[in-house]
């Protein structure tokens, strides 16, 4: 096969990949759409029930790549820090999204999460001493003015202030999660293996997701209309599993720079999908506020700044 090949291969994948994050919050807000009284707790219990199968076939396959090498053997500290990990950067990381996404619109709650490089910086900065250089300062004031954008757009539109600042924290504590994740991962990632890794990491966050819903709702709470049920296996299928086998092929084919910049499209889909599927308003201080968010996280992104590279495939 030749390169060209390989590159429009790994460039399809990523694209497609995209696609399917980006359908990720319009197929939540579409369940709390059709049954009001569903919360964050079972319908995340509802994508880790469905998605399960998908994460045990990954461990397999991982394994399975590795055919005739010795995996890496994990040391208690390794299987500590994996629990760590799996709870902060999947659990936590996913649980916060989903609880905010009852309060904000699928395109907010996209380019909120797209800021996640950097917040990266901002981490790195303060806790592993690695310094902002002036393009990244210009990026990170960048990107926040975009997104400042785009939450005077909703703040304009919106019938409940408060529940758009609530849900604005929420999802912006998830991006911190999944941020903290990205930075302590990294060196694990690199030592067993994204597609193990990320396998290991969704097998914990969804016992962690179960453990909370067997605690806090009874198992009537999965008595729910069939329509729930599909777009949870949506959920799960075209917007978990498939996106991240996608985007993991993508990785191996074009490498984290170029599936960065092809990721940049992720938050205008998820803008265009909202109003298409939603009913959500567009406005020109959104799509200002959403390029001016895309183009601070492609500087820090495709620079050269202390932004660890995502050799994991994203789940959200």
């Amino acid at each position: 096969m030749s390169v060209k090949n390989v590159v429009s291969a790994g460039a399809l994948f990523a694209a497609a990949a995209q696609f399917g994050f980006a359908a990720k919050a319009i197929f939540i807000k579409l369940a709390y759409a059709a049954h009001p009284g569903l919360d964050a707790v079972t319908l995340l219990a509802l994508r880790m029930i469905f998605s399960l199968p998908f994460f045990l076939l990954m461990a397999w396959w991982a394994r399975r790549e590795s055919k005739g090498t010795t995996p890496v053997p994990l040391t208690r500290s390794d299987w500590g820090f994996v629990l760590l990990l799996g709870f902060i950067g999947y659990y936590l990381s996913s649980f916060l999204d989903f609880w905010g996404l009852q309060y904000i619109s699928a395109g907010l709650e996209r380019l909120i999460l797209f800021t996640n490089p950097t917040i990266v910086v901002v981490i790195s900065a303060l806790f592993m001493a690695r310094p902002i250089t002036r393009r990244v300062a210009v990026a990170l004031l960048v990107s926040y003015a975009g997104l400042g954008l785009a939450y005077w757009h909703d703040l304009a539109i919106t019938n409940d202030t408060s529940a758009l600042v609530a849900g604005t924290g929420l999802v912006f504590m998830s991006a911190i999660c999944y941020a903290v994740y990205m930075v302590l991962g990294t060196g694990l990632t690199r030592r067993i293996g994204s597609m193990r890794f990320t396998a290991y990491m969704m097998l914990v966050a969804t016992f962690f997701v179960l453990a909370q819903f067997f605690i806090m709702r009874p198992l009537s709470a999965l008595d729910l209309p069939m329509k729930l049920y599909a777009y949870s296996v949506c959920l799960a299928v075209f917007s978990t599993a498939v996106p991240v086998w996608m985007m993991a092929e993508a990785l191996k084919r074009i490498g984290a720079s170029d599936a960065s910049m092809i990721g940049s499209v992720g938050p205008v889909l998820t803008i265009f999908l909202g109003a298409a599927f939603l009913g959500e308003q567009i406005s020109a201080l959104q799509l200002v506020g959403a390029a001016l968010v895309l183009g601070g996280v492609a500087m820090i992104s495709l620079g050269r700044s202390p932004l660890p590279q995502p050799e994991t495939p994203p789940t959200r």
